[in-house]
């Protein structure tokens, strides 16, 4: 007979680098897993200087049997979710198991027991640990890895926590695929241009590039404003605090690719940006860096499949907003398809052939339509999970 489980919080210095170190016991076997830089695995986890923590309060649980740790999870709030949001609930995030339907079971209780013994009304997640970083459980598109930024997990994880009592679907997320080669010489894409080009001309819309990096961080100033308003009626969505926008610019910067990154303006105004970004998962994935592997060593292979023997073949669009003052008058569209034009334009330079959209709520449906207009198919599928407390 197996050995019990039992789950603890995480307390001692072996603990949390247990914790830290799990999915690479987890994932040896898994092909489509990509494993994190160990420096960005501890900023993650790290309350001391992941922003998020200024504005959540919460614990790091292991479950063990016997002396084997078998699953993570993590148990929060995010105070400034709920007075944005005007809910009463906690998280959960940080969720890895084995095959193991009872370690599920415990960690996901021992969460919702940590989230009501604070008071709250609901466990919503996964969530690691708000909307801006990674979060939703991969529930369809398991053949494929993740592009940056996107989750991962195995397919039992949807199995598990659906067997255990109370988790209800809350939300889903969808990314788009946009296959390259599908678009030269495409006549409907070409009649797009045209269209969204003369509305341009009507509407006053100009969309612009910058010439470097260094332009592109003087922009994040105008991209906070901009995002935060774009979102804030979007399900689920925080807001960023300046110190956050700081982060997110600082740990992009490093993979910017200025040719992709687009401002819009209307009568001169900032109105919207779209930022695309090598999928540097791709490189990570040959690299495959790890706990004990110098972070040098793993840094110059990244730097050798991104640039002198290139591996990548996908880019994400992985920031877009439109300020609310200009929503609805062709704004997005005008981006998205200076987008393709660009990526069109570079597909023999720079061997792309795919690009990511996502994530795209399930009821966002503007944003749905104009990326399905554009050609984007529908192959990832996520998934919030939401537990009653009252």
């Amino acid at each position: 007979m197996p050995e019990p489980v039992v789950v603890r919080p995480v307390k001692t210095k072996a603990d949390y680098q247990t914790f830290l170190t799990f999915p690479w016991a987890l994932y040896p076997h898994h092909a489509c897993w990509i494993p994190p830089l160990f420096s960005m695995q501890k900023h993650k986890f790290d309350r001391a200087h992941n922003p998020s923590w200024k504005h959540m309060a919460g614990e790091y649980f292991l479950a063990w049997r016997g002396s084997k740790p078998v699953g993570t999870i993590a148990a929060f709030i995010n105070h400034r979710h709920n007075e944005i949001r005007h809910e009463h609930i906690g998280f959960f995030g940080a969720f890895e198991v084995y095959e193991d339907q009872e370690a599920a079971a415990a960690l996901l209780n021992c969460a919702a027991a940590y989230v009501h013994g604070q008071g709250y009304d609901a466990l919503r997640g996964p969530a690691t640990f708000s909307t801006n970083e990674e979060c939703g459980l991969l529930i369809q598109g398991f053949d494929d890895p993740p592009a940056i930024l996107m989750p991962y997990n195995p397919p039992y994880y949807q199995t598990f926590i659906e067997n255990t009592p109370g988790f209800e679907q809350a939300m889903d997320l969808y990314s788009y695929s946009l296959v390259l080669p599908d678009f030269q010489g495409s006549k409907k894409l070409e009649q797009s241009f045209r269209v969204t080009r003369k509305n341009n001309e009507r509407r006053h819309i100009t969309v612009r590039t910058p010439q470097n990096s260094r332009e592109i961080r003087h922009e994040f100033r105008n991209l906070q404003k901009i995002y935060n308003r774009a979102w804030i009626d979007n399900w689920g969505f925080v807001p960023l605090s300046e110190i956050e926008i700081e982060d997110v610019a600082k740990q992009l910067s490093q993979f910017l690719e200025p040719r992709l990154a687009f401002f819009a303006d209307v009568d001169g105004k900032p109105a919207g940006f779209l930022m695309g970004i090598p999928d540097m998962n791709q490189p990570l994935q040959r690299a495959y860096p790890r706990p004990g592997k110098p972070e040098l060593l793993s840094l110059l292979q990244v730097f050798w499949h991104w640039k002198l023997r290139p591996k990548i073949h996908r880019i994400r669009i992985a920031l877009m907003g439109v300020d609310p003052e200009f929503q609805n008058i062709g704004v997005e569209g005008a981006m998205f398809v200076e987008l393709l034009d660009k990526l069109l334009q570079l597909t023999a330079e720079m061997h792309w052939e795919f690009a990511d959209a996502g994530w795209v709520l399930e009821n966002n449906q503007p944003m749905r339509h104009i990326v399905e207009a554009l050609g984007g198919k529908p192959y990832k599928r996520f998934r919030f999970y939401e537990k009653s407390l009252t």
